[in-house]
Order: structure tokens, then sequence, then C-alpha cells
């Protein structure tokens, strides 16, 4: 069935990249993850980190945040699980800013398959994901969108999402990154530290309108 006029999918996939594309949690905890732990584990993280974006905009999609929206204290939970988080993350980067010596505490650690549901979790547990997509579908799908219309939109914007984090792990996982990571590792935990405690903070304090 041809698509309708009235879906603005450049639109959307512009958003979209512009959201994931910038400084924020999930970029940070990637280019962290990669120049020091390396290309796998950031490719792992950023697989996690995909899949979650996936699922909320899958929601979105077929409606699910205008759902929780009417149950404030799902959005509340998430909230406050996300915003602890963040502030650990932000913790784990702040000591290690202060620890002397050759980096030894990766922003993200364990096994693959920990790392991913690390990167699954961070972004599950964004309660501004879901927003940002329910807004985003919104304007740029029509009321009387088709499954096709909607199926494509959200393939994607799933597939921007997978180049751009899994863009982010291979980019900081070079070795001309890594060998400046090491000289300003410090310097670079710092600002994670910095990062991750005010998207903590802002998620904490934030107030669904």
């Amino acid at each position: 069935m041809p698509m309708s006029s009235e879906l603005n999918l450049p639109l959307i996939l512009m958003a979209a990249f512009m959201t994931s594309a910038s400084p924020g949690p999930a970029t940070l905890a990637i280019a962290g993850t990669s120049m020091e732990s390396g290309r796998k584990h950031g490719l792992a993280l950023a697989a996690g980190i995909m899949t979650g974006s996936l699922i909320w905009s899958t929601a979105a999609a077929l409606g699910f945040g205008a759902l929780m929206l009417a149950n404030a204290w799902a959005f509340e939970i998430i909230r406050y699980v996300g915003a602890a988080y963040l502030l650990y993350l932000g913790f784990r980067s702040a000591r290690s800013a202060m620890r002397a010596g050759d980096p030894h505490v990766s922003v993200v650690t364990g096994t693959f398959g920990k790392i991913y549901a690390k990167g699954l979790a961070l972004h599950l547990t964004n309660p501004k994901a879901i927003l940002f997509f329910g807004s985003l579908y919104a304007i740029g799908l029509p009321p009387d969108a088709t499954p096709t219309q909607i199926v494509t939109v959200v393939a994607a914007i799933g597939t921007q999402s997978f180049l751009i984090f899994h863009g982010y792990a291979l980019l900081f996982s070079n070795r001309a990154m890594t060998r400046t990571y090491q000289h300003l590792r410090r310097w670079f935990d710092s600002v994670f530290a910095l990062a991750f405690g005010y998207a903590g903070i802002k998620v904490l304090t934030a107030r669904l309108q």
C-alpha cells in the first residue's frame, strides 16, 4: 500500500539522528567503554543500547506511551531506577578520575552478556526515551498510519540507531583514540562523571507534564 503523503519520514529521522548522535548517557557510556575496554565491549554495550532504543520506539509506535502516561506510577519507578543508575556511573567515573596511574576501571564492565544487559537497562530506564519517541511519532506519523508505515518508520529509526551507536563504538576503540584516552584518562573520566551526574539529576528532578 502506498505511503501517505502525511508521513514525514525525513523529519523523524533527522530528529532521531540529532538525539541519538548528541552527547548523552548512552553515547558517553559507549565512548568510555570502547576506549578503555576495547571494541568488542563497546559493540556489546552499543547492541544493548540499540535494543533498548528499538523497544521504546516500537512501544511508542504502538501507542504504549499514552498508556504509560496514564499510569504515572510506572514512569516514577522507571525515573528513579534510571536516575540511580546514571548517578552510579557518575560515581564510578569520578572515582576513576581521582586515581593516578594506568586506567583499570571502565565505565561499563562485565562479560559481553552483562555489558549488553547493562546497555539495555541504561536505555530502558530512561523515561525520556519513550516521551521523545511518542512526541516524534505524533508529529511525523499521520493519525491513520497504516501498519506498513509504522513498520517502515520503526525499521528506519532502528537501522539509523544501529549505525550511530555501533559507529561510536568503532570510532572510540581505534588505537589513536585509545592512546589519547590513556594520556587524558583522568580528564575524560572527569567529564564523564559530570555528564552522568548531571543526567542523573535531570532525570531525578524531571516532572512529567
